[in-house]
């Protein structure tokens, strides 16, 4: 799929000319054929753009293989891991071995956490990110040295280096980060975690990593392949619309992966295997959705170039802006106007997370929010 991906990405070389769709308000209607096969989600009486879910899937393909595993729900799901195992597994150009199987990239994240946390110890991390692995290793015993994003929101990887010593038990990084949305340039975050995981653990949260622009970005997994202390995550809940489903993955050296594999709780069913099976194969799906968001992103940002509003460049499907005012008080008014947005991310409690969703959706949103700042 990396190799469909980089094919597709460097065909469309996405411009903002193809994503833009002539001003705010204005959106393109999907075929029948295209709604039948990518699945929309309806446009609802309050619309959720807070979570940064995927507006498409599953697709007709995932949703025929979800049903057709119904006929096996009969059994435990064990005996149907190791041939979507095998896959990701060639996806990621690893041995099998390297794959541990997880409900999300969350549980993922939280097995890491608790990994590292027992007997206490220290977790590095910037902030704002996302939290669950720090959230959960700290209900383990961890404390958390959080430091703070640099002047240009991206985390401070000198300082963050800095501040390793012998009690650093692991060292998070979320690449492209949840809320910014910003990208670590490429050679520096191969460098850092190259250096970082001679003295502690790396953990690189990808779960944002398709959306990536640049084809030939690099994924930490390249660490693993080394032999390095590096765990990379990454999930089927963003670009393959399986975010109720429950499935992510753990890439690892053998020995850390089998370490994890032991802690993991809550094992795949057979439906979710299944969709993920369909997904990794769905490339039509797959471009569809990193086209779909690049529309949808630019739509969001043509409004609040409008608007006169900052916001950070994004390699994801949300965009981060500086709503100039309390985000808690934005929320009530655009909850009003029939919009959910994301939540204060401290400290920047001035700053907006908005997720992409259909066009229709994000047509709404453009409308409501230039209602409140004109």
């Amino acid at each position: 799929m990396n190799i469909s991906r980089r094919d597709w990405l460097k065909k469309s070389s996405l411009t903002a000319g193809m994503a833009f769709l002539g001003g705010i308000g204005t959106y393109s209607s999907l075929t029948a054929e295209e709604k039948s096969k990518f699945n929309p989600r309806p446009l609802e009486p309050l619309i959720r753009l807070g979570s940064n879910e995927n507006p498409y899937g599953p697709s007709q393909k995932m949703r025929e293989a979800m049903q057709k595993g119904f006929d096996l729900s009969c059994r435990y799901p064990w005996a149907y891991n190791q041939p979507l195992i095998d896959m990701i597994a060639a996806k990621e150009g690893v041995p099998s071995d390297h794959i541990v199987l997880t409900a999300g990239s969350t549980e993922g994240l939280k097995i890491a956490g608790l990994t590292y946390a027992l007997n206490g110890g220290e977790i590095i991390s910037g902030l704002p990110t996302f939290l669950s692995l720090m959230t959960y290793a700290e209900i383990w015993g961890a404390s958390i040295n959080w430091v703070p994003l640099d002047q240009d929101m991206n985390f401070d990887l000198p300082e963050i280096e800095k501040r390793i010593s012998s009690k650093t038990k692991l060292v998070f990084l979320c690449n492209p980060n949840n809320p910014t949305g910003k990208l670590l340039p490429a050679q520096q975050v191969m460098d850092f975690c190259e250096s970082v995981s001679n003295k502690t653990m790396i953990f690189s949260d990808e779960a944002y990593y398709d959306y990536i622009e640049d084809p030939n970005y690099p994924s930490m997994v390249e660490l693993v392949k080394k032999g390095k202390n590096v765990i990379v995550s990454k999930t089927l809940s963003k670009i393959y619309g399986l975010a109720g489903i429950r499935i992510g993955y753990l890439i690892a050296k053998p020995e850390i992966a089998a370490d994890l594999s032991n802690r993991v709780v809550a094992n795949l069913n057979i439906m979710a295997i299944e969709a993920a099976k369909a997904a990794l194969s769905d490339d039509e799906f797959y471009q569809f959705s990193l086209q779909k968001n690049i529309e949808a992103r630019k739509s969001i940002e043509t409004t609040l170039d409008h608007l006169g509003l900052e916001y950070l460049p994004s390699q994801a499907n949300f965009v981060f802006f500086d709503a100039k005012q309390y985000v808690v008080q934005l929320a009530e008014k655009m909850r009003e106007k029939g919009v959910i947005i994301g939540r204060p991310f401290p400290p920047f409690n001035e700053w907006c997370r908005i997720s992409t969703g259909t066009m229709e959706e994000v047509s709404f949103f453009n409308k409501a929010i230039t209602e409140l700042y004109t």
